[in-house]
């Protein structure tokens, strides 16, 4: 890989890692071509990008976008997304299926290094689309109670009528 080619990936994966609000590392070791093509088109389909990267240049573009850095050893593939926990689901999710060979081992969340245990509990929260459903039930219950009281007075109105 030339300096040229070097310089290129790290400013990509600058401006990635700057517009992104959470960074997975995991190790790949042992996982099949085949597994990763299916990690990969998750990934798509949730709006995650999925990268593996020499340590060296993941360090200097996590350290160009003024991100808390974190240990890179081994061998490891890099998930980001530009929310929080799109990412986290996807590594977590991923991981649950090939237990034996891809493992999460860090990431970074909103800037800051974070350890296994709060990638795997940010990877359990709801995700925008289920907060949502949640916010619109929420907001349905009074509405819903209100049509099943309407109907209720009309029913006993009908049967005070018969």
């Amino acid at each position: 890989m030339t300096k040229k080619e070097k310089n290129e990936i790290i400013q990509f994966l600058t401006h990635e890692f700057k517009e992104s609000q959470a960074i997975v590392v995991a190790d790949y070791k042992g996982t099949t071509h085949k597994s990763l093509e299916q990690l990969r088109k998750t990934a798509r389909e949730a709006g995650v990008k999925v990268q593996v990267v020499k340590n060296t240049l993941v360090g200097i573009a996590v350290k160009n976008s003024e991100q808390e850095s974190i240990e890179l050893l081994g061998t490891n593939i890099f998930l980001w997304s530009q929310d929080q926990i799109s990412a986290c689901k996807v590594a977590d999710k991923f991981a649950e299926t090939n237990k034996n060979t891809f493992s999460i081992k860090s990431g970074i969340i909103e800037g800051k290094a974070a350890d296994q245990a709060k990638v795997i509990a940010f990877a359990k929260l709801p995700g925008r689309e289920e907060l949502l459903g949640m916010l619109a039930s929420v907001w349905m219950g009074p509405v819903r109670n209100f049509t099943i009281g309407l109907d209720a007075v009309r029913i006993k109105k009908e049967e005070e009528a018969a």
